[in-house]
């Protein structure tokens, strides 16, 4: 029995997918939202001309430095690491999330698109923004309304890949 709500629906998955397959696809989604969250990015600072953000790298710092595990090389290796580590750190947050849009379809629900676009990128903002606000390293108060837009479209896009792919999925 399925029941409807403002949100979407609830009930039992069309396909009789196990809960396993529906993680699966969350992942492949998550990872195809991150690819198109990179793109718009990318484009951004083609258009505007501007350089990459060096929020991720400080992060993994920062977390390094909290849970007290040393990143190893020497000073040039070292920096080649968070360098790589910090693209990482973007890639873990999107496939997370769409692990959990995986696990809410398991469960049985199926938003309304555009609720589920928005839940999605509020998911992905706070998993990516979250631990760089609360280890100091950006605060969201302080931004411009240009940094703002710089940072909602991008995870907007992540979001409605994200749940276009999950609906083709669950189509028969």
């Amino acid at each position: 029995m399925t029941k409807r709500t403002p949100l979407g629906t609830i009930g039992k998955g069309r396909r009789g997918i196990s809960t396993v397959g529906w993680v699966l696809r969350g992942a492949a989604a998550g990872a195809a939202g991150t690819t198109a969250l990179n793109a718009v990015t990318y484009l951004d600072m083609v258009v505007r001309g501007r350089g990459s953000s060096s929020t991720p790298e400080q992060t993994v710092e920062a977390l390094a430095d909290k849970v007290h595990v040393q990143i190893p090389g020497d000073e040039g290796t070292r920096q080649n690491r968070v360098q790589g580590l910090g693209p990482m750190t973007g890639l873990v947050a999107g496939v997370g999330v769409g692990v959990l849009a995986g696990l809410a379809r398991a469960a049985g629900f199926r938003s309304a698109p555009l609720v589920g676009t928005a839940l999605t990128t509020v998911g992905v903002l706070i998993g990516s923004n979250g631990p760089m606000t609360v280890l100091g390293i950006t605060d969201p108060r302080t931004w411009s309304t240009t940094d703002w837009v710089s940072d909602v479209v991008p995870h907007l896009a992540y979001g409605a890949v994200v749940k276009t792919t999950m609906d083709a999925f669950d189509r028969p």
